[in-house]
């Protein structure tokens, strides 16, 4: 009995009560969902499989005591097929213990799921989401702060897209405004020979992308100066994006739609920008006004700090301008959801985008998510030869490995400052998280490959007969990770998903130390041996799945 069945048959036996209530007389009115018939697992293991306190919650409405309707609950469900026992305990909870067979039977429906298990509807219909995430200037190589949120935007993404969400991964290419002017000037310069200039990019780097340039365009420096400079900066911004994206990739992250900011500045048949007509589209509803010659948002009506200038006195537009023609052309593209991930030093736009969006007329409680990340270290770690001043994404990834960059990122909630021990993530001991999760799973190859060695297959499936303690609380694990994951999407913490197949490791190590899958010496093969292979490799999937989430490949020989 899977716990969504489990769940089901309660509610239907809550109801069963209340019409029994019903046709005695009482005036019984039930206001109750299928979904709000929750079930968790007990913290002791001897007390079951499974706890629900529904007798608390509706013991109002049926006119009696949480124990006495608990104990009502129970003891039909008791009679259930698959429930073992259903015992009251507390002011109102009840307890429930699975018996084996229906406990043992989740090994197999999972091995049938493969991939898809754990994945649920939980968020399916609940419009496009936007997710965006990383967004770095295209003025240089990308550093240890967007590695944090290139590993967590990609895993939150992958765990929404588990629940059910549709979503798509969005990268705003800011290639547009000053920093794009002292990026051209700094690789003119060095095409040149000359030093940085003022407010230029330092480093190696910047070298390396002018002699590229040279390379591309022989005659650079024949050319008038404007026309170079406009050269230079347009090859060196391609080739710099195209690095970027090339260390995303190798980082094993995906971007569905990358969306620049020139894009919004180009003018349209009308001889207007989207950031032209941003402007007029939020006068339209009713928070712009004209002031001191400039154009302003009233944006302190939804909670920011002050009102935004969105055009200047001299018909320049602000940043926000930019930001408001964006934000806008999200909706337009039909994402009713947007989620942006930005830094430890980005507190100051939170208001301002919620702002934003409900200038916009969008509901800014409902159709805008802003998650902060804070600052991520890592002990000994060296500047980039080639930026000089920055720790790079490619640097991390050559020295850490993907895998363990990945998982270390993803292991921990955003908004947490996280320092890096180089030392723990390069040692092939338990110590090291990621190590110790795939190094299960590479047991569960082994054993399959083991087993097939010698005969035992999955041939037959009998789960009545794991009984073994360590078969029960591996069992139990498994049935939690559909929960684990639609959680982890709910909250936007795919760090959930890392600790559960953590937990999920040393339960599989327990368990292979005190059940034998190949049997000793002449040993006949059993039902039991190919029942226990059937967990083996619904263990090894569960992990497979919870890695993939994370962006983390699961080896089968380590």
């Amino acid at each position: 009995m899977t716990p969504d069945e489990l769940s089901h048959a309660l509610f239907a036996l809550v109801n069963g009560l209340a019409e029994r209530r019903r046709a005695g007389g009482d005036d019984v009115v039930l206001d109750l969902a299928p979904g709000q018939v929750t079930l968790e697992r007990p913290k002791l293991r001897e007390h079951g499989d499974w706890a629900s306190s529904i007798a608390m919650r509706v013991a109002k409405p049926l006119g009696s005591n949480p124990r006495e309707i608990a104990a009502e609950l129970a003891a039909e469900l008791a009679g259930l097929d698959g429930v073992a026992s259903a015992e009251v305990a507390g002011p109102g909870f009840i307890n429930i213990r699975l018996d084996a067979a229906a406990a043992g039977a989740l090994a197999k429906a999972i091995v049938d799921a493969g991939g898809a298990y754990g994945h649920s509807d939980t968020l399916a219909g609940d419009g496009r989401i936007n997710l965006e995430f990383v967004s770095a200037n295209p003025t240089g190589p990308l550093h240890i702060g967007h590695t944090r949120w290139a590993a967590l935007g990609d895993s939150i993404g992958r765990v929404l897209r588990a629940a059910g969400a549709e979503v798509a991964n969005e990268y705003y290419i800011n290639d547009a405004g000053t920093q794009m002017d002292n990026f051209g000037l700094s690789v003119l310069a060095a095409a040149k020979g000359e030093p940085t200039p003022d407010g230029g990019y330092p480093g190696s780097y910047i070298a390396d992308l002018a002699a590229r340039v040279l390379e591309r365009e022989p005659k650079l420096l024949e050319l008038d100066e404007a026309v170079a400079l406009h050269t230079a900066t347009e090859i060196a911004y391609e080739l710099q994006l195209a690095e970027i994206r090339a260390s995303l990739e190798r980082f094993n992250v995906h971007f569905d739609v990358w969306t620049s900011e020139r894009r919004l500045q180009v003018k349209g048949d009308d001889g207007l920008s989207d950031v032209d007509t941003a402007v007029e589209r939020l006068r339209a509803q009713g928070h712009v006004f004209d002031e001191d010659d400039a154009v302003w948002v009233r944006t302190t009506d939804f909670g920011d700090d002050k009102d935004r200038v969105i055009r200047r006195s001299n018909g320049a537009y602000t940043y926000f301008a930019a930001d408001a023609a964006y934000y806008l052309d999200k909706g337009d593209r039909g994402f009713g959801h947007k989620i942006y991930l930005l830094g430890a030093d980005h507190h100051g736009y939170v208001h301002r985008l919620r702002a934003l969006a409900g200038a916009a007329g969008d509901d800014p409680e409902r159709d805008i998510e802003v998650l902060i990340g804070q600052l991520v270290s890592i002990n000994g770690a060296k500047l980039s030869k080639r930026a000089g001043n920055i720790i790079e994404l490619d640097d991390l990834q050559a020295w850490l490995g993907t895998d363990a960059l990945r998982y270390t990122l993803a292991r921990y909630p955003a908004d947490s400052p996280l320092t890096i021990d180089p030392e723990i993530l390069t040692r092939r001991t338990n110590d090291n998280p990621v190590f110790y999760v795939q190094y299960a799973h590479a047991r569960t190859a082994a054993v399959d490959r083991n087993a097939a060695s010698v005969g035992v297959d999955r041939s037959t499936f009998a789960p009545e007969l794991l009984v073994h303690e360590t078969e029960s609380a591996l069992l139990g694990a498994l049935q939690e990770f559909p929960r684990i994951v639609a959680q982890a999407a709910e909250l936007r913490e795919p760090h959930r998903v890392a600790r559960y197949i953590e937990e999920l490791a040393g339960l599989y190590h327990r368990w292979y130390d005190n059940c034998r899958v190949l049997p000793l010496g002449d040993e006949a093969i059993g039902d039991l041996h190919r029942t226990r292979l059937w967990l083996n490799d619904a263990t090894g999937q569960v992990i497979r799945n919870g890695l993939d989430l994370l962006g983390v490949s699961a080896p089968e020989r380590m």
